[in-house]
């Protein structure tokens, strides 16, 4: 019988042999790429198990963006309101607050005009990437309309809102919303914020104060309208809304109507206020929402609205009134209106962390007010290291809804003697309202004696800041670089955000990068919108008046004629 020509399982014949080899060759090849295969599948499912933000069932690019602006809110704002916090709690010392889990770098906030800013340059740094001069509402330095990132997200597909506790025409939601060479357009601002302009209706979700701006004194034919009507003109834009298919929020029965934002249709115009919504510290819960219910309404809203999209949503919420807190250089207010925020803060990371939609959460200031510091030296020797959180735990009111108090009794009684005055400013205002008893007979004179119920205002907050040792620099902005905090439920884009927003960066940087996120291009939009309406409908003479002008804030507007 032939052999087979095999030793050791290997032919003799040379062919065979080729042909074993080759198969050896392939079958390596095979095990090789086999293996690399299995390698990649291995470290894919440790990076899933150990990673969160890694889903798998998550392939779409639909974003959220949240964008918060702590209007206002410096570095010590923080710090007052944390040992505040400890204080009134009993809490340890290493007890934080959400907002400083969240600190990534700091933001620089000059205007394109001064070193220090005012809240609508400051937010159109944000909302056009741009540097303007102080007192311009999404204009450029050269006062021509620039794009803003909500006009260009709403253009793209995004639903988009803005949320606040002043008035939805003030100077942070406008520079979104609206373009105006001057602040206190905001009767303009409000037609805008409408869709009376270029683009059309670009807001999906208007909710804060500022009802008055949307009706006139003599607006008398609708419901929705009280006493307060600021229009120079005789429109009812509520009414004008309402007949353009927007749905209407005036007061807290109706807000809570809203479910939570599970009940809502939309566009929704939610003015909860003629003016301002009062301060956290003074707000009756009855009345007012907080702005922990009014971002989270806002922002259920915006994801059901979104739920079956390819897009996502873009809103902006303020902590409008740290701001006028500091202003007023009231520490009370202010430890109150940072805790409020920091709980709308973690309210929407919670939710940011359940949501399958990539999202991220920015948070800033346009400035810092007042110059605050947690010290302040209160006789000629050398200062003890120490200042008195109880001071502020212990007062029952803000300052300015105290001078309402006073203003009222002064008002509405009759033939008031001056010992009933001298008494009801000692039990009402000074024990009652700030929990102050080691008052003077000059401290009650001196309340007696001003013209100027903001006079009242601004003598209250000094006693209390006095005996808390807190220390105020200004009634106006500083320049003080402000915090960054931010947070996404995605590694990859939390590696990207601390990649472009880690450190110190100027303020038009975090408007670039929410640009670039959305892979929006507001250059395109700024040309689409230069026929818009924008100078204010005033004669030369009248604007040249207006140049002195401040509001109760201290925002001085520096008109320009040019």
């Amino acid at each position: 019988m032939e052999s087979t020509g095999l030793i050791s399982g290997i032919p003799k014949n040379a062919d065979s042999v080729t042909t074993i080899k080759s198969k050896l060759s392939l079958y390596k090849i095979r095990r090789f790429w086999k293996q690399i295969i299995l390698s990649l599948l291995a470290v894919s499912i440790f990076l899933t198990l150990i990673s969160p933000s890694v889903t798998l069932k998550n392939t779409s690019q639909k974003k959220n963006v949240i964008f918060f602006v702590t209007d206002g809110m410096g570095p010590t704002s923080l710090s007052l309101a944390r040992s505040f916090k400890q204080h009134v709690y009993n809490l340890p010392i290493d007890d934080v607050l959400t907002l400083d889990k969240h600190l990534i770098g700091s933001s620089r906030t000059r205007s394109s005009d001064s070193l220090i800013t005012d809240s609508a340059a400051g937010a159109t740094a944000f909302s056009c990437r741009l540097k303007t001069y102080n007192g311009a509402i999404g204009i450029d330095p050269q006062k021509n309309p620039c794009g803003t990132l909500l006009e260009a997200a709403k253009l793209q597909g995004y639903m988009t809102g803005l949320v606040v506790t002043t008035r939805i025409t003030d100077a942070t939601p406008a520079s979104f919303s609206a373009h105006a060479d001057y602040r206190f357009q905001e009767d303009l601002i409000a037609s805008q914020q409408l869709g009376n302009y270029p683009l059309g209706r670009m807001v999906d979700l208007l909710m804060g104060g500022g009802r008055s701006h949307f009706y006139s004194s003599n607006s008398k034919d609708s419901e929705w309208v009280g006493n307060g009507g600021a229009r120079a003109d005789d429109r009812n834009l509520i009414q004008e809304a309402l007949d353009e298919g927007w749905s209407y929020v005036g007061d807290r029965a109706s807000f809570d109507d809203l479910q939570n934002g599970f009940n809502v249709s939309l566009p929704l115009l939610a003015l909860l206020a003629d003016n301002d919504i009062p301060f956290d510290f003074d707000r009756d819960p009855t009345v007012h929402p907080s702005l922990k219910e009014q971002a989270m309404t806002a922002i259920n809203a915006l994801d059901e609205a979104t739920k079956d999209s390819d897009e996502g949503f873009f809103i902006m919420i303020e902590g409008s009134r740290i701001d006028h807190a500091g202003h007023q250089n009231d520490p009370a207010s202010q430890a109150r209106e940072v805790l409020a925020f920091d709980e709308a803060f973690e309210a929407v990371l919670d939710y940011v962390s359940k949501t399958d939609t990539e999202t991220i959460v920015l948070s800033t200031s346009d400035h810092e007010t007042g110059g605050l510091v947690t010290a302040k030296q209160v006789t000629r020797t050398y200062p003890d290291y120490i200042w008195f959180p109880e001071v502020l735990a212990n007062s029952t009111h803000s300052g300015e809804y105290l001078k309402k108090v006073y203003s009222n009794f002064i008002k509405f009684s009759n033939n008031l003697t001056r010992n009933e005055i001298k008494n009801f400013i000692k039990k009402e205002i000074f024990e009652n309202g700030l929990h102050i008893f080691d008052y003077r007979e000059k401290d009650v004179l001196d309340i007696m004696s001003y013209k100027d119920v903001n006079e009242v205002q601004e003598k209250l907050n000094r006693m209390i800041s006095w005996r808390a040792q807190i220390g105020w620099t200004t009634h106006g902005h500083s320049a003080v670089d402000v915090n960054i905090y931010a947070y996404s439920n995605r590694k990859t884009t939390w590696y990207r955000i601390l990649d472009k927003l880690q450190g110190n960066h100027e303020n038009t940087e975090i408007g670039k990068f929410m640009e670039e996120y959305m892979n929006l291009n507001l250059d395109d939009v700024t040309d689409m919108i230069q026929d818009t309406v924008h100078h204010p409908d005033m004669t030369a003479k009248e604007l040249e008046n207006m140049d002195e002008f401040a509001d109760e804030y201290f925002h001085h507007l520096k008109i320009s004629l040019d």
